[in-house]
């Protein structure tokens, strides 16, 4: 039998691709069980393979979806009977303006769903289990959850994910859970796919996980509540 200290496992949602996806290698790097869920099942099969199935889990998950993330919870504890962190970290945006252009209320609706409703179900199914663990809620926000961005409404979700970090760690108090807001910059993933990327300097998504890593890996009486990374050279 392993101790638990290497039988710790790992929740990461939007474990597809780009920032979750990097946090996956290196949680397993670092002897960690991780459940990895996405709606990509096939990147997920993929790299649940590569990482090894006694360390990873593929579930297939649409964390706009409380039924879909009930059962992600569930197959997670049913094949690792535990959760010692967590990382809410699906989200999108589809650059819809305020004024001007096509209306898309299509695409509103999803990234808010996806990005604030998501992020706040993922935290309301997975605390009790952390509260079990006394382990480590993490959530993905931005640079632009900080600062007025010309990113419209995709901004406006991730000033939500702020408020809801600060509300999470204060109504754990007390109960050994620590909460980390991570704040990217410009970071080359696939979120940028159908977007203006900024012509400044970017980030690697292994440059996050590797904060997150780091977070996860302090003495359970410090509690890292927020990084904020920005590449070298990036105003806003």
């Amino acid at each position: 039998m392993g101790t638990i200290e290497n039988n710790r496992v790992f929740l990461i949602t939007g474990a597809s691709t780009g920032i979750g996806e990097a946090t996956a290698r290196r949680a397993v790097e670092a002897g960690w069980k991780v459940a990895l869920a996405a709606r990509s099942t096939d990147k997920l099969e993929a790299l649940a393979s590569e990482l090894g199935h006694e360390q990873a889990i593929a579930i297939a998950c649409d964390v706009s979806e409380w039924k879909s993330q009930q059962e992600m919870m569930q197959k997670t504890i049913e094949r690792f009977g535990r959760i010692d962190a967590a990382f809410a970290n699906a989200g999108f945006s589809k650059g819809s303006t305020f004024y001007g252009g096509e209306n898309k209320p299509e695409e509103w609706r999803d990234m808010v769903l996806t990005n604030v409703y998501g992020a706040a179900v993922t935290a309301r199914l997975v605390l009790p289990e952390l509260v079990k663990t006394k382990g480590h809620f993490l959530v993905t926000g931005s640079v632009v959850g900080r600062v007025t961005s010309i990113r419209n409404l995709y901004s406006a979700t991730k000033w939500a994910v702020t408020g809801m970090a600060q509300a999470i760690r204060n109504e754990m108090s007390g109960t050994g859970i620590r909460v980390t807001l991570v704040e990217p910059g410009v970071v080359d993933t696939p979120f940028w796919d159908h977007l203006q990327k900024p012509s400044t300097a970017e980030l690697v998504p292994d440059d996050i996980a590797r904060a997150v890593i780091y977070a996860i890996s302090q003495p359970p009486h410090v509690d890292v509540n927020e990084i904020l990374i920005r590449p070298t050279g990036q105003q806003n």
